[in-house]
């Protein structure tokens, strides 16, 4: 039997099919800005992180749009979305299942949060994931790595699934932060901070429209992707965005200096360099940054990777994989962010 002609059309119909998903993409993009201003660099990150399949921890002062930002991500995604507030009495089996006494009186098991949807469970918000206790954290993390979870003695899937945690970096009291270990199962970590530009604090302040958060939400067009949708065309992206062996070589460079940067000429004021790395990112992390740096390639409308690919979603996708040594854990607000930059300026890009 003669061997199968190859379509010529095929990668023709690739191509089309990733121009009109980086459109609608894009779209997304510019539905998210209708609910959120100042917020630019974080809609971008997260619009990577759906098409890449990671999820996102979001950290901020109170009150900077984290909730009002993913609200209107789940909106503009479409498929179900459920949040839960992070407490000190939250109990693993509330995530599950709803357990009451009906009219009757009669005590009722009804599907929890992340149970309620089924498969159709788009996203997941997790606010104020710090309040929440480890055993409630390890059940998330199990979520988040299979995008399953087993109740009522079956095993639920969530092919579709996106998390979203927000940590709570003001108040300290009754809190339980995730190990570093844990967080390396989040794709990325955004920092979302109060706008600088004074006109955009301006707004902020004293147009109404901003005063009305559900307002704002609706204003949003629902389901702008489809999200059933989106592992595929995330395949696809990943399939078809090459990287040259140069950049490759840049790539592992950038991934050893998160464990010795001193061989790179990294130097930190009042550091001691041999000292502060524990432990440099994982090979999940890095295959996470390179999943990452592909999705920014697409959406710049390219299929080749450069250096600045990368550059955009380092500190996102690595900063929160470095493990400091105790001395140095205790600063880390103040040495993580010099250390990442310190990286991207002495590590020679192509």
């Amino acid at each position: 039997m003669p061997a199968a002609e190859p379509n010529p059309n095929h990668a023709f119909d690739k191509d089309r099919l990733l121009a009109e998903w980086r459109d609608r993409a894009l779209e997304f993009e510019r539905e998210i800005h209708k609910a959120v201003v100042g917020l630019d660099h974080a809609v971008r990150q997260i619009t990577v992180a759906v098409f890449a399949r990671g999820h996102v921890m979001l950290e901020g002062d109170v009150g900077v749009g984290k909730t009002t930002l993913l609200r209107a991500v789940a909106r503009g995604l479409g498929g179900a979305y459920e949040r839960i507030e992070g407490t000190i009495d939250l109990m693993p089996g509330d995530l599950v299942y709803h357990t009451y006494i009906d009219e009757q009186g009669k005590p009722r098991v009804d599907p929890g949060p992340i149970l309620k949807h089924g498969e159709n469970l788009s996203v997941f918000f997790f606010n104020e994931v710090n309040r929440a206790r480890p055993q409630v954290h390890s059940l998330l993390l199990r979520v988040m790595a299979e995008r399953s979870v087993t109740a009522f003695n079956r095993e639920q899937v969530f092919p579709y699934l996106q998390v979203f945690a927000d940590r709570n970096r003001v108040e300290k009291e009754e809190t339980f932060e995730m190990p570093s270990a844990a967080r390396d199962r989040f794709m990325m970590e955004l920092h979302i901070e109060t706008p600088d530009d004074p006109d955009l604090r301006l707004a902020l302040m004293f147009e109404p429209r901003f005063h009305d958060v559900d307002r704002l939400i609706e204003n949003v067009r629902p389901g702008v992707l489809a999200h059933r949708e989106i592992p595929d065309i995330a395949r696809a992206i990943q399939n078809g965005i090459q990287a040259s062996p140069t950049l490759q070589r840049y790539a592992l460079d950038l991934w050893q200096a998160t464990r010795k940067p001193q061989d790179y000429g990294v130097k930190l004021d009042g550091v001691h360099m041999e000292q502060l790395i524990l432990a440099g990112a994982s090979p999940r992390g890095m295959s996470m940054m390179m999943r990452a740096a592909r999705v920014a390639a697409w959406l710049d409308g390219r299929d080749y990777l450069l250096p600045e690919d990368i550059q955009r979603v380092f500190v996102e996708t690595t900063a929160h994989r470095v493990f400091l040594t105790p001395v140095y854990e205790l600063r880390r607000e103040a040495v993580i962010g010099a250390l990442m930059a310190g990286i991207l300026g002495r590590v020679a890009a192509p």
